[in-house]
């Protein structure tokens, strides 16, 4: 089987069969998907790292679909029944779904009807009517009564019969996976608000009559509509067939059910079984089957929507983690808060805290002038550079204080920066902020995470359980093993694509390092305590417990700056490090001389240096890391320029011009802070001329964007931005709504459509664009939503 499953693989990916056999082999000897990636792409092809982790998941997969096919076939085997037809069923089932519709009617499970009725005998009476309809069921099932056996009469026994009958055509698994493919394709979910239920569950209200096929139900909808359900103000019920135009909403049972009358080879055709049987296709549709498929295509959409948002919270966190780092600068972070005060924390270029204070500059207190003598004062003292506030409750006010610190001492060349501010107070009351700060107050502790992050937001993060970032939509709601399985891939990749100087590093960002744990992390901390930076890589095995695998995985990924060796700065791996003499041999230089010299390294010609063990791939990659060793590969830093004289919501006009951030993205759009304390939402459709399929196709989290304003909804505090700078206003402050043929055109035809949308379905049979409002999501994502005004 390990030969198919590498072939499946090979072609899923499109590539050959003989890259996946290496990277499964390596994997499988403990190495990570960064260090494959990075160090072995010789032996892989050139397999990157995103080929890579899909590699790893489908493995993981195809794996465990051949330990259930093993366990199926080994209980059917058991029970005496299983046959060469059966078993090459089972063998050619390529899916879990379709391995569970083949074992089910051989799976153990508690006495049904159908169960008791065998039992009886009642078998081969049900055989009899299927086989030859011209049989009279009642004189046929009089021949089958027996007190003795729990069936009184022919009444009994037909029942009897019916119930095996039922059960068989519920399990014939070609049968419900051409219904299930047909209600999938054709079919829509609809929803209800129960009853009583509209001011409970007024934040539902989108989908108090709502519907829509299950093709095109976008992720965000789906999980409203579930939690709306488990939350019990919403019913929600399958319709196998999409209603035409002018039609009435029917269950379609019609069609179905001659469907699962022709598998079987039923018909009326006046003979005496035909509407008994007829009668039993029936009953199963509307028991068992449909049951059934409304289980199976819960399950599909639950997974295509958790899939989706375990990607959407991947790509965020991956786009918050590489955000561009301010670097060694002195910085002030500010957590602002109203009763108890803004806290204030300094930290040096090296991160480390050199001042902390309480001020009080708003309400009740207002000690305005006061703490702007107090920020003066520890912004002279210190060299401040940057202030990160954070962007909580009271952030408005206090980005308004440091303006007027800027204002009012403009010797200081002080720089405001909004930051989020999520996840800080999970790290101040975590176990590692009480080892890292033990001094500091919990409260004092979070001013120095948002200042910590503004100087390099992977080195803080990464202190932060990822779920706790909250950069998702719906987190709380999905599987925490797949979440957490995603995201840690998502920090690793991180954390080894940029780099960890192990001299300054903390545990938190050594442990996500290629090859290092948390023990290992522990105990580099604890050797570099104890004997000082280290001087080289080669020290690194001084470490205890840090054996040749773990050096083989992990040193490439770690910098010694300043060191014995200019390429322990680099992401040169030591095994390479013959490679690199070869190269100063032939450029006949030093190699100081030789790092950065681009002119003389472009020169050279990698093939020249390709060896048994080193091909063209890393060769090239060392020549382009000697050009700019230890490169950070994250954006540069910049700062977004809030407009003078609007903080506030009231302060939006239509059709203003802002500059904002992006603090969360979406399946239905993005989010943008403007600098008025909500969030505005910048609709997946007003983000392009052109059809938009993913919003993070046109901007991440961190970006800098230009925004218009389309909307001001001061009581429901909403702001609707658009990317399309040109689009025009009209006199209500209100965007056009785009016209079903203008849509149809955004969509490219037969494309899914507009992915915050939706058609929602009333009883007077008209649509309306909602925009996909939900359930408030948590998190960063949950706040983004309640700022901009679209959640309770």
């Amino acid at each position: 089987m390990t030969t198919s499953i590498h072939q499946r693989i090979a072609e899923e990916l499109g590539v050959r069969e003989r890259q996946v056999d290496a990277a499964v082999e390596l994997l499988d000897g403990g190495s990570t998907v960064p260090f494959i990636a990075r160090y072995r792409k010789e032996v892989t092809g050139t397999l990157d790292d995103a080929q890579l982790r899909t590699l790893e998941e489908r493995l993981r997969y195809l794996r465990e679909l051949e330990e259930r096919r093993t366990a199926i076939l080994e209980s059917i085997r058991t029970q005496g029944k299983l046959d060469d037809a059966l078993e090459a069923r089972i063998m050619a089932a390529d899916s879990k779904a379709r391995l569970e519709d083949i074992y089910l009617p051989y799976k153990p499970k508690r006495r049904t009807k159908a169960q008791i009725a065998r039992e009886a005998g009642l078998e081969p009476l049900a055989d009899r009517l299927l086989a030859d309809p011209g049989t009279d069921p009642q004189a046929a099932a009089a021949d089958f009564a027996d007190p003795d056996k729990g069936v009184a009469d022919a009444a009994a026994a037909l029942d009897g019969a019916r119930a095996i009958l039922v059960e068989r055509f519920t399990e014939d698994a070609d049968l419900i996976g051409e219904l299930r493919e047909r209600m999938w394709t054709r079919g829509r979910l609809v929803s209800r608000v129960r009853e009583g239920k509209e001011e409970a569950g007024a934040k539902f209200a989108d989908y108090f009559d709502f519907a829509e096929p299950f093709t095109r139900l976008p992720s965000h909808r789906i999980l409203a509509m579930f939690r709306g359900e488990k939350e019990e103000v919403l019913d929600l019920t399958p319709e196998p067939e999409e209603p035409q135009a002018g039609e009435e909403a029917r269950t379609g049972p019609g069609d179905y059910e001659l469907r699962v009358a022709r598998h079987f080879d039923i018909a009326d055709r006046g003979r005496p079984a035909d509407r008994w049987l007829m009668e039993t296709v029936r009953w199963a549709w509307r028991t068992r089957i449909l049951v059934r498929l409304d289980i199976d295509l819960r399950m599909r959409l639950w997974q295509a929507a958790e899939d989706e948002a375990v990607d959407v919270f991947a790509a965020n966190l991956r786009d918050l983690l590489l955000a561009a780092p301010a670097g060694a600068r002195p910085t002030m972070g500010l957590d602002p808060g109203y009763r108890t005060g803004v806290k204030v924390a300094v930290i040096d270029a090296t991160g480390k805290v050199v001042a902390t204070e309480t001020i009080h500059p708003h309400q009740p207190q207002r000690r305005w002038d006061e703490a702007i003598a107090a920020l003066e004062r520890l912004a002279a003292r210190h060299g401040v550079e940057l202030i990160a506030i954070g962007n909580g409750t009271a952030s408005r006010e206090t980005d308004r204080l440091a303006a007027d610190l800027i204002k009012l001492h403009p010797k200081l060349r002080l720089t405001k920066i909004m930051v989020s501010e999520a996840g800080a107070s999970v790290y101040s009351a975590s176990a590692y902020a009480s080892e890292e700060l033990p001094e500091l107050d919990v409260s004092l502790r979070g001013a120095v995470s948002i200042a910590r992050r503004l100087q390099d937001p992977l080195a803080e993060l990464v202190k932060i359980d990822p779920k706790s970032i909250g950069v998702g939509q719906y987190q709380h709601d999905l599987a925490e093993m797949k979440l957490s399985r995603s995201l840690d891939a998502v920090v690793e990749d991180c954390v080894n694509g940029v780099g960890v100087d192990v001299n300054t590093a903390s545990a938190p960002l050594l442990t996500r390092v290629s090859g290092i744990g948390s023990g290992l992390a522990h105990n580099i901390v604890l050797h570099r305590d104890a004997n000082g930076p280290f001087r080289s890589r080669a020290a690194l095995k001084e470490v205890a417990r840090l054996g040749p695998k773990a050096f083989e995985q992990c040193a490439g990924f770690l910098r010694i700056r300043g060191g014995d060796d200019p390429l322990d700065a680099s992401s040169v791996h030591p095994e390479a490090y013959p490679v690199v003499r070869r190269i100063l041999a032939a450029s006949d230089t030093g190699i100081t001389s030789l790092i950065g010299n681009g002119a003389r390294l472009r020169a050279l010609r990698p093939g020249e240096f390709v060896d048994d063990t080193f091909g063209l791939p890393t060769v090239t990659d060392i020549l382009k890391e000697l050009e700019k060793p230890g490169r950070d590969p994250r954006p540069a830093f910049t700062t977004a320029s809030f407009k003078e004289g609007v903080d506030k919501l009231a302060d939006l006009e239509p059709g203003m011009l802002l500059e904002g951030v992006v603090t969360n993205v979406a399946a239905f759009g993005a989010f943008v802070d403007v600098g008025v304390h909500q969030d505005g939402l910048v609709h997946v459709s007003a983000m392009s001329k052109s059809f938009v399929e993913d919003p993070r196709d046109v901007v991440k989290s961190g970006d800098i964007v230009r925004v218009k304003v389309l909307d001001v909804d001061i009581p429901r505090k909403r702001i609707s931005l658009t990317l399309r700078l040109d689009d025009e206003i009209e006199a209500s402050g209100e965007q056009r709504a785009p016209s079903g043929a203008e849509r149809r055109d955004r969509k490219g035809g037969g494309k899914r459509g507009d992915r915050g949308g939706g058609q929602k379905q009333n009883r007077g049979g008209k649509g309306q664009n909602r925009g996909g409002k939900g359930p408030a999501p948590s998190g960063a994502l949950a706040d983004a939503l309640r700022r901009a005004g679209l959640a309770e």
